[in-house]
């Protein structure tokens, strides 16, 4: 499945998830943000559990910003999974 997400508050314009039908992150690809850090954020999610990815970065901060990619990740996961129910 499929799953496009509009981050809010940090520097990526969007977040693209690929996931299984058992919860299994396939891919994520970030457009926009620091490409070092989303690309690196992006191979180590890959093959993980998303509801295991979502304990891991949720609350993730950047800057004073109170919320960072990572964390916006968290968020389109969440939305992503909620929406194969």
């Amino acid at each position: 499945m499929n799953y496009a997400y509009t981050p809010r508050g940090v520097c990526s314009r969007k977040i693209e998830v690929d996931l299984a039908d058992d919860g299994v992150i396939r891919s994520v690809r970030f457009t926009g943000g620091c490409s070092g850090n989303t690309a690196g954020i992006s191979k180590l999610v890959t093959g993980m559990k998303a509801r295991e990815v979502i304990e891991r970065l949720r609350g993730t901060t950047c800057g004073g910003k109170g919320t960072s990619c990572p964390d916006q990740l968290s968020i389109a996961l969440e939305k992503a999974l909620a929406s194969k129910e």
